[in-house]
């Protein structure tokens, strides 16, 4: 049956592609804690740079977003995450913060016990939404690299991609709880890969190797490459020279 003529004024354009690949990764940032409940969004400008998009672009997603009732606006404070109603609660972890380097290298070491094996059962369990999600990230991270920038927030959002792949909330709820402590010991290893050797370029290759394995199938692959690349990370970071914890 032909539509109505009120029907068609009525009904929304669509969103342009580039309004929906923002809204998309902002919403999968909500939805996996990246942006925890009741945080501040980045500015539009700063979003706008990250996306490599305009800004009414970026205000067409954040308004759509505000209609799924995904972001809230305070006037003159910016835009919030508000998780979804009905979502999966994420058991919260206390963890005491960072407070000395030692600890950055406890939490790698942490991550060392828990990420490779998240990757083996994301390869396991995958899915093509739980790819998509992975992928999307590695986009944001490929975009970074060949800007010269290391980005933290697409780094954190693949290894969340990867371990809500596994389907193991307690590998989610555990890099939940140490996102803060996780965001500290990236942003120092990203100032090591700044300087004239291929860096960036060399860790994006590592995780497109952790990517590939999962893709494929390939739990064995995708452990080693989780664990080798969090091994890397940790030696660059204390250029090689790791503190003695015995007790």
């Amino acid at each position: 049956m032909k539509p109505s003529a009120e029907e068609v004024v009525a009904r929304p354009a669509p969103a342009s592609p580039l309004s929906e690949r923002v809204y998309e990764a902002l919403k999968e940032r909500i939805g996996t804690g990246v942006y925890g409940a009741d945080e501040r969004l980045p500015g539009e400008y700063d979003l706008a740079a990250q996306f490599d998009v305009s800004r009414p672009i970026v205000r067409e997603a954040l308004e759509r977003l505000r209609g799924e009732g995904l972001v809230y606006s305070r006037r003159g404070a910016g835009s919030f995450a508000r998780p979804a109603r009905g979502a999966p609660a994420v058991q919260q972890l206390g963890f005491a913060p960072v407070e000395t380097i030692a600890d950055i290298q406890r939490c790698y070491e942490f991550r060392l016990t828990i990420e490779p094996e998240a990757a083996a059962y994301a390869a396991r369990r995958r899915n093509d939404e739980a790819l998509a999600r992975i992928e999307a990230a590695l986009a944001m991270m490929d975009d970074a690299t060949r800007q010269h920038r290391h980005r933290e927030d697409a780094d954190f959002a693949f290894h969340i991609s990867v371990a809500k792949a596994a389907n193991n909330h307690y590998h989610l709820s555990a890099l939940q709880a140490l996102r803060e402590h996780i965001a500290v010991g990236m942003k120092l290893h990203g100032l090591t890969l700044m300087g004239p050797t291929p860096g960036l370029q060399r860790v994006f290759a590592e995780h497109t190797g952790i990517f590939e394995a999962i893709r494929t199938g390939d739990e064995v692959a995708a452990s080693t490459r989780m664990h080798a690349h969090l091994k890397g990370s940790l030696e660059r970071l204390f250029e090689g020279r790791l503190l003695d914890l015995s007790l």
